[in-house]
């Protein structure tokens, strides 16, 4: 009987020992440690966000705001975290997958994050145009104003 749990319990150290040596060495050949970071750079880090990042270069946030200003939550730590990680995942498998809209889109809950951004440093303006005319619903930011950020 203990053979068997010496031998499960190698085994079990063996799979441990490379699924975290597979995930370690994908983490650092990615340059993980930058996308844990406000520098726009990591977010132009493939190839397919290059256009998103020229356009912020040139844009008139980059003086005032970072990718994550805009696209991640600001009501606290955890949920900027869960979301740049849900992204991050997300990026990740599109991109190695292939499988991402080219040209790249906002995702229903990226838009809603980006909205919530727009408010959050727009209050004083976006409190004064928020009451919509009747059955209307709410005014958009990013419906109008959809490259500002990437011009």
């Amino acid at each position: 009987m203990r053979s068997f749990f010496s031998r499960a319990s190698t085994l079990a150290a063996i799979l441990f020992g490379l699924v975290g040596g597979i995930g370690i060495y994908t983490f650092m050949y990615a340059n993980g440690v930058a996308y844990l970071k406000d520098d726009p750079r990591a977010c132009a880090n493939c190839h397919i966000m290059w256009d998103e990042y020229d356009g912020w270069t040139k844009g008139s946030h980059k003086a005032v705001a970072t990718c994550n200003d805009c696209h991640a939550p600001h009501s606290s730590l955890p949920a900027k975290l869960f979301v740049k990680g849900l992204n991050g995942w997300n990026h990740s498998v599109a991109f190695t997958t292939g499988r991402f809209p080219d040209p790249i889109r906002i995702t229903s809950m990226n838009r809603r994050v980006t909205e919530s951004a727009c408010r959050y440093c727009h209050d004083e303006l976006t409190h004064a145009i928020d009451p919509a005319p009747a059955g209307r619903g709410r005014l958009e930011c990013i419906r109008c104003h959809s490259t500002v950020g990437h011009e």
